[in-house]
């Protein structure tokens, strides 16, 4: 077999890996995980996997508890080298970063970093959902939606002016629209409703407008 051959058994071998390192927050697929279930299938085709460092870029921040943090990233090429025939590779760029408080450890657990997430990757390999990257989604999705800015709120109550004058609609009247449209929105006043909200609630009273100069 060819070296494509050989990374294309792999790739049908490997196909789950299940979280097995525990977080603070969440549970994980280490790295250790992703290299076992990987390394076997690598030897038994005679494949090894080369990581060659082309460029590292190292920075330093410091936290608000004054604690000074170096953040490590690694411009990569990852080679596959075909054992039997060395002539045989396939080489493809990386990136890898790292996180230390030390410093000294950054350009290794940069190079983890990198060695895990390129097998994970090449291999397309699945994970449990609760690993760092939707772990983060989570977070994501939890934070509260940004609410209605000025301009919304603005073209709102102008737009329920307009369509109350067209109606020839009273103060009561208008009261009445005012609360049909919070009342949509599911708040009892327009600058606690969402950003999101507000555009649909701009194109329904829009609609309003529409049928009552067509009526």
């Amino acid at each position: 077999m060819n070296i494509y051959e050989k990374l294309n058994e792999i790739h049908k071998e490997v196909g789950y890996i299940q979280k097995g390192q525990q977080g603070k927050q969440y549970q994980y697929v280490g790295s250790s995980d992703v290299l076992a279930a990987v390394r076997q299938h690598m030897n038994e085709q005679n494949l090894i996997l080369l990581p060659a460092i082309e460029n590292a870029t190292v920075k330093e921040y410091e936290t608000k508890t004054g604690t000074l943090q170096i953040f490590t990233e690694l411009t990569m090429t990852m080679t596959w080298v075909n054992t039997e025939k060395p002539e045989e590779k396939v080489e493809l760029p990386w990136y890898a970063q790292g996180m230390d408080l030390a410093g000294e450890k950054g350009v290794g657990k940069a190079l983890t970093y990198g060695e895990k997430y390129f097998l994970l990757k090449f291999f397309n390999i699945a994970t449990d959902k609760d690993d760092p990257d939707a772990f983060q989604d989570k977070i994501n999705a939890s934070k509260p939606k940004p609410k209605a800015t000025k301009a919304q709120i603005t073209e709102v109550e102008n737009l329920i002016t307009e369509y109350v004058a067209i109606k020839g609609l009273d103060e009561n009247g208008k009261n009445k629209v005012n609360r049909h449209i919070l009342d949509k929105l599911n708040v009892d006043a327009f600058d606690k409703a969402k950003r999101e909200h507000m555009d649909g609630a701009v194109k329904y009273i829009k609609g309003l407008i529409q049928k009552a100069l067509e009526g």
